[in-house]
């Protein structure tokens, strides 16, 4: 039999929160069911967990005081209901965690800033400082801006690519449903709840229905393509009944829900993509103390450096070789080729100064490196 995951030993959670959980259509916000998922936050974080929030609501919120219909929203409207909206669920956010002691910070993301490298690095720098200041990123899709044609449409898969960036080794989903079942539990009776999925197959695939609620933009098929994404990137993912009060305390008390798991963890998932995924388009060629310092585990630094080949932009994969030659391993590059060129064999201490800006103290950072056997 499969163990569960610890829930109280994770590291770094990333919460889903749907707009049906959240947003009523008569009465507007749940103001005390948010109070009582900023309880369960607040001791996710006092456990020393680092907490993300995804959350919708902007458009179900922005709806109402703009006095829009229930029914499918034109383009332009959704995106006035957002601007409108999104001011409300901020606030609603600042001061829920607000009044627990903590400092929240508003990210809007389209799908290019998931999927475009230097955008992405931006994105994940940004996330990884609010966290490192112990304040927590609530993130959600830029409904405002994005079309049709570029947005994620569901911030299940919105959330599950904010996981991977940030390295989070668990995914909650909050849902209207506590699982995935064996068919649609609405229309089936004999529908049964699976609580751990070791991994996905094409009868996992199989099983996934439709949206449930009016406000819900994702079904549990986008829930299936979500937990593709986290458990290839080394997150646990798990689906949950976010209707109850204290939906996180109910997790840790064992309730029902559904386990989606990873065989890998999020650094090893990270280094395996760039060691095998990424096409390199550049080579940095290393001095003794620069290569043994990579060997011992270390960032790679400018003065480490003897030359560079290739162009290549920040956040593109390039070869670290030794002084013999060897390759050494791959990383994400700090800094654009002209940039590294003016960089090598310099300090750390001599970025701002031979740039302009403060930019950061390593080339490549030891979490962006996949080492070889050089």
């Amino acid at each position: 039999m499969t163990t569960l995951p610890d829930f109280s030993g994770f590291r770094r959670v990333v919460i889903k929160v749907g707009s049906s959980l959240l947003v009523d259509p008569v009465n507007g916000l749940r103001a005390e069911w948010l109070a009582a998922l900023g309880d369960d936050i607040a001791a996710l974080r006092a456990r020393g967990a680092d907490v993300i929030v995804v959350s919708s609501g902007a458009i179900a919120l922005g709806r109402g005081v703009l006095g829009l219909s229930r029914g499918v929203l034109k383009l332009e409207e959704s995106q006035a209901a957002a601007a409108v909206g999104q001011i409300a669920l901020s606030k609603a956010w600042a001061e829920v965690l607000g009044e627990r002691g903590i400092t929240t910070g508003q990210i809007l993301v389209t799908l290019g800033d998931t999927e475009e490298r230097q955008r992405y690095l931006n994105a994940r720098a940004t996330i990884g400082r609010l966290l490192d200041l112990k304040a927590l990123p609530v993130v959600n899709e830029n409904d405002t801006v994005a079309t049709n044609e570029i947005r994620y449409g569901d911030n299940d898969r919105l959330a599950a690519r904010v996981a991977t960036m940030a390295g989070a080794d668990l995914l909650v989903l909050l849902s209207d449903i506590d699982g995935l079942y064996t068919a649609p539990p609405g229309s089936n009776p004999d529908a049964k709840l699976i609580p751990v999925i070791p991994r996905i197959t094409a009868e996992i695939e199989a099983m996934a229905g439709g949206a449930a609620s009016e406000f819900s933009r994702g079904g549990m098929r986008t829930k299936i393509e979500a937990a593709k994404i986290a458990t290839t990137g080394g997150t646990h993912m798990v689906i949950a009944d976010g209707r109850v009060r204290h939906p996180l305390q109910a997790i840790l008390d064992g309730k029902a829900c559904s386990w989606f798991l990873t065989g890998s963890n999020p650094v090893s998932a990270r280094k395996t993509w760039i060691a095998g995924a990424l096409e390199p388009k550049g080579v940095l060629h290393l001095d003794t103390g620069a290569a043994s310092a990579i060997r011992s585990g270390k960032s790679l630094l400018p003065a480490g450096v003897k030359r560079i080949d290739g162009v290549f932009e920040r956040g593109d994969a390039v070869v670290m070789r030794a002084p013999d030659g060897g390759e050494l391993g791959r990383g994400l590059i700090g800094y654009d080729s002209s940039e590294t060129a003016l960089l090598a064999g310099r300090s750390s201490r001599d970025i701002s100064e031979l740039l302009g800006y403060a930019g950061r103290p390593e080339l490549i950072h030891r979490d962006d490196m996949a080492l070889g056997s050089a």
